[in-house]
């Protein structure tokens, strides 16, 4: 087993550079002589920090040694968790940098949460194209009638339902049921992940057999004229609330050197940045449901026109946004 000094000389340049790093935020000389700190770095190294601590404890080191990292692990805590802006000023950090920062560090959740909802969506449509009468191992045959009537060309607002009188309450409805999805995404990673994957395939089944049915009857022009422009905030946050859950899910069988307890709490401290950043995607994707693409006076083009806008709007945000320049 390893001494309590060897370990110390392992890790000791990983501590002082955290120390450091610690001391420009909370201590600093002076504004101009605390440039900032490189946030995803101070993460890992406070990560790091956690898992050492817990094998400092686990090994009944040294009460110094255990102290230290102690209050390194502490302070670090403050920092990354703690925010001392409010109103205003946190919204603007969360747009600016923290939730595209967050998105791409989880950028491997998030490919494999895009592919477990985009793969069923695809051949499920194709299926239910070709086979039309698929659509009733989905939903009922009312339902399925309604579709129809919701995305008539003749339809008052297109995918309005019948209990909604007004754009008001199908915003309502909207952000009920797209919150409720998304909760359902992460929320599913609590079982090992296994609901999580679920959810992102049945979602994604849904939505492919709804557009393989409505395309084979002849309503592609007002059903894609519908979703295509809030479909670039709604299926990405539904996809990011999914890759959150899938991080969740890994640590609970991954731990690692941590505890499965302190895993799970560590990784949902990380994820709810997402959350937050989903929520908000999740509210602008109701509104310009509700108000743009229910409206059946814009014409298709128009919509296709805006809807690539914001495709490319919300890749470049997630690409390029919050990065710093070195």
């Amino acid at each position: 087993m390893m001494t309590p000094l060897s370990f110390e000389q392992l890790y000791e340049d990983e501590w002082r550079e955290l120390e450091a790093m610690l001391d420009q935020v909370l201590r600093p000389k002076s504004a101009r002589e605390s440039p900032p700190v490189p946030g995803a770095e101070l993460a890992a190294l406070y990560r790091r920090a956690c898992e050492h601590l817990a094998l400092a404890r686990a090994r009944s080191y040294p009460s110094y040694l255990i102290a230290r990292l102690d209050r390194i692990t502490g302070e670090a805590h403050q920092v990354i968790y703690y925010r001392r802006e409010f109103g205003f000023d946190l919204i603007r950090r969360l747009i600016s940098h923290d939730f595209p920062a967050a998105v791409r560090s989880h950028r491997s959740y998030v490919l494999v949460a895009t592919l477990i909802f985009l793969v069923p969506t695809i051949i499920v449509g194709v299926l239910v194209y070709r086979r039309p009468e698929l659509i009733l191992s989905v939903v009922s045959a009312e339902t399925a009638a309604s579709f129809q009537e919701m995305y008539s060309p003749a339809a008052d607002s297109i995918g309005r339902t019948r209990e909604a009188s007004t754009d008001w309450m199908m915003f309502g409805f909207y952000v009920r049921n797209n919150i409720g999805v998304a909760f359902q995404c992460f929320a599913g990673g609590l079982f090992a992940g296994l609901g999580t994957l679920f959810f992102l395939a049945y979602n994604g089944a849904y939505s492919g057999a709804l557009a393989g049915y409505l395309t084979e009857h002849g309503l592609s022009s007002t059903f894609y004229g519908f979703i295509v422009t809030h479909s670039a905030f709604e299926l990405t946050a539904i996809v990011l609330a999914g890759a959150a859950g899938l991080r969740i899910g890994h640590v609970f069988v991954a731990p690692g050197r941590l505890t499965r307890l302190q895993a799970l709490v560590f990784s949902a401290r990380e994820s709810i940045v997402l959350l937050y950043g989903v929520t908000g995607m999740l509210l602008v994707a109701a509104a310009i449901e509700a108000f743009w693409s229910s409206a059946g006076w814009i014409p298709p083009t128009i919509k296709y026109g805006v809807a690539s806008l914001c495709w490319a709007a919300v890749f470049g945000y997630f690409l390029f946004q919050g990065r710093r320049v070195r």
